[in-house]
């Protein structure tokens, strides 16, 4: 079984070369197109010092680029921290002092924003620009001409499924960006309950909506890689537009769309979705917030045909740790809808009505930073040398065994 999130692209590239992994407008990349592409980048990256262990951050929009790059990264036995491109030269700063990487990996419009974040940096960090010839006020290590000359064969690569993939900064209640580190077992355990309990397969056409900073786009990345689906990567234009956006899975004949709650809610209020729309649709999944359940019923209304799923879990336990198949379109829209039970591996408590989770999610914590991981990672009560995470949400066991939310122990 494959157990490395960059050997998913190997595997596919190897059984169905020209199959589509990516579609991003009018750009369409195979499987064997995306994992040659990844290969010379992570060579490149090799070749100018990136040893096994170290962070690489990338500096671009959500684009096909981007994702030959998250590859490229992991196929160097490095971690990939994601830089959202839309958020302030301070924050990106902080968050690029805090993980130390090796490389910064940027091209085009971000040239401006490299340049802002590298002017206040004291560590040593070094620049892959990803076009030909970088801007007059950046020196680079290596180009996209030096990534050009090397092979597309793949690199000997010593990684462990324990080792972390990723460095997935959030703010947390304070504001002050936190590293949340996600290795490469914790995203696959999700992958493959996914594949099971969603039945993806190679004839799927999966939404890619979410940024990369966050991690419900890992699901939509890594799942469509392991079913050979394809993934369909939302236009920057097109976003935040719910009209598009109903187009948008229209034209692309989407199969899967995973989303957060204020997305469908936006949808749902301007009247994008239509009765009986998006007929090759089978699966609407969303997480991240509590989703109105008049919205629900106004989508179940209108798209009959489509099986719900209300997805739950903080960044700190891995893309969702609970699952709900709404069976039926709801009849009371003052009805709450449970966050359901665990997913396989997964572990649910409630302590003190506070939602606490173990298992195979589990991060092994924020990134150097031993006190917060201590306060937030607690001895599991009744299992000694295992933890879980006190997420700081409330809730509560329905006679069904289900639990729902009931609000926060923080004021957020």
């Amino acid at each position: 079984m494959t157990k490395l999130l960059q050997d998913l692209v190997a595997r596919q590239a190897e059984l169905r070369p020209e199959a589509t992994a990516l579609v991003y407008g009018a750009k369409r990349l195979s499987y064997g197109e995306l994992d040659a592409a990844a290969n010379r980048l992570a060579r490149a990256l090799v070749e100018a010092g990136c040893r096994k262990g170290d962070r690489v951050c990338f500096l671009y929009p959500k684009k096909p680029a981007a994702m030959v790059w998250m590859l490229a990264i992991l196929k160097a036995g490095a971690m990939h921290v994601p830089l959202d491109v839309a958020s302030p030269a301070a924050r990106l700063r902080r968050i690029v002092a805090s993980c130390e990487p090796r490389f910064i990996l940027a091209a085009g419009q971000a040239g401006p924003l490299a340049a802002e974040i590298f002017a206040g940096l004291d560590h040593p960090v070094r620049l892959g620009w990803l076009e030909q010839s970088p801007p007059s006020n950046l020196r680079a290590a290596f180009t996209l001409r030096d990534v050009a000359r090397e092979p597309s064969d793949r690199l000997p690569c010593t990684t462990r499924p324990e080792d972390p993939a990723h460095i997935l900064f959030t703010s947390g209640s304070t504001g002050i960006p936190k590293g949340v580190v996600i290795t490469h077992a914790n995203v696959m355990a999700f992958v493959n309950w996914g594949l099971k309990h969603f039945g993806l397969d190679h004839t799927d056409r999966v939404s890619g909506h979410t940024p990369l900073h966050f991690d419900l786009s890992t699901y939509d990345i890594f799942g469509a890689y392991a079913a050979g689906a394809e993934l369909h990567v939302v236009p920057l234009e097109t976003a935040l537009l719910p009209h598009r956006l109903a187009e948008f899975i229209r034209v692309s004949r989407l199969t899967q769309w995973f989303s957060v709650p204020s997305v469908l809610n936006y949808m749902a209020k301007v009247d994008a979705v239509r009765p009986n729309d998006f007929p090759e649709l089978r699966r609407v999944m969303w997480c991240g917030e509590v989703l109105p359940t008049p919205i629900l019923i106004h989508w179940m209304r209108r798209l009959a045909h489509v099986r719900f799923t209300n997805l739950y879990g903080p960044t700190e336990t891995t893309i969702a740790s609970s699952y709900y198949d709404v069976p039926a379109c709801p009849e009371d829209p003052t009805a709450h809808i449970p966050i359901g039970s665990a997913c396989d591996g997964e572990e649910l408590l409630l302590i003190n009505d506070e939602i606490h989770i173990g298992g195979v999610g589990l991060s092994p914590g924020y990134w150097r930073d031993p006190a917060k991981t201590a306060a937030a990672f607690v001895p599991h009560p009744s299992r000694p040398g295992e933890r879980i995470y006190r997420t700081g949400d409330l809730g509560r066991l329905r006679p069904d065994g289900l639990i729902e939310l009931i609000g926060r122990a923080d004021t957020q």
